[in-house]
């Protein structure tokens, strides 16, 4: 049996089909996975069907004899409820794999990972970076941790789904720790970026020269290139909610008062972006940061 074929019989459950989780279960069926999805809307899976993959009712049926099981949930009690509470563990294939791919806090995702061991499953800790962007492309970087069986078990998905899937450490909650790292630069270069540009903005300067400028520049990140357009934009679309960095940011400052280290500039972005959600803009684009900026400079909401 050659390596292709043994890919093409693997069956995967696949658990949250937002923005993200949408092209990364497209990208498996691509590749000859047999999918099965759910998410709570209709149309997400409505959209794997259309796209080759098999649109579950429920996440028990997702899950259904899956041989591995992924799930692209918002937060560690997304997972909590999916894995123990509608019966969805229970419902894997003996010996499966469950790899949480959500941005959670490295102790709770060290418990989870310690209920679906107890119960007779392996458990990979695995989230990713890269964005909506990545996830349509497969390019994302995954932080994986976990037991050297379960995750050589699942390495045909992660490297389907990204380009860099690291290895973090054995145990896990090693992977979630890695992503809080990682969030905190994201969430900090993301707010300095709407700083930058909210500062540009009320000294008049032409945005689209200002953002061609500083984007090819020293002062460039990826960051500013991705969020940038969005900042100048009225009503940008929504890839990532403000709230999802209220959330990630929050894991962040947990994660280092657990450590007793010291994050000023990660608490400085929370409370930007906190300040943005409490005005009612917490379903906006996280690019809507720069809300922030204007309301300190006391000018209008546009």
């Amino acid at each position: 049996m050659t390596a292709e074929t043994a890919q093409a019989q693997r069956t995967i459950g696949f658990v949250g089909l937002g923005a993200m989780g949408l092209p990364m279960a497209k990208n498996l069926v691509a590749r000859g996975f047999a999918v099965r999805g759910y998410d709570i809307r209709p149309e997400a899976r409505g959209a794997l069907a259309a796209a080759g993959g098999i649109a579950a009712g429920s996440p028990s049926s997702a899950f259904d004899g899956a041989d591995a099981a992924v799930l692209m949930v918002v937060d560690a009690a997304q997972a909590e409820s999916v894995l123990f509470e509608t019966g969805a563990l229970s419902a894997l294939a003996p010996g499966a794999v469950v790899v949480l791919m959500a941005t959670a806090p490295p102790e709770r995702v060290a418990r989870i990972a310690e209920r679906v061991a107890a119960a007779g499953y392996g458990f990979v800790d695995a989230p990713v970076s890269g964005g909506v962007v990545g996830a349509a492309a497969g390019t994302l970087t995954i932080m994986a941790a976990g037991e050297a069986g379960p995750i050589a078990r699942v390495r045909a998905v992660l490297d389907t789904l990204g380009t860099k899937a690291v290895t973090v450490g054995r145990t896990p909650g090693q992977g979630a720790t890695a992503k809080a790292v990682n969030q905190l630069l994201c969430g900090v270069h993301l707010a300095v970026a709407a700083e930058a540009l909210s500062l540009a903005e009320r000294l008049g300067l032409d945005m689209d020269q200002m953002l061609d400028i500083v984007s090819g520049s020293a002062a460039s990140s990826w960051m500013l290139k991705d969020r940038g357009p969005r900042m100048l934009e009225t009503e940008p679309r929504v890839t990532s909610a403000v709230d999802i960095f209220v959330k990630d940011l929050g894991i962040v400052l947990e994660t280092g008062r657990d450590a007793k280290a010291a994050l000023p500039m990660a608490a400085l972005a929370h409370q930007l972006f906190l300040s943005v959600s409490g005005r009612g803009f917490g379903a906006l684009d996280d690019s809507q940061v720069i809300r922030a900026y204007r309301a300190l400079g006391g000018r209008p909401e546009t």
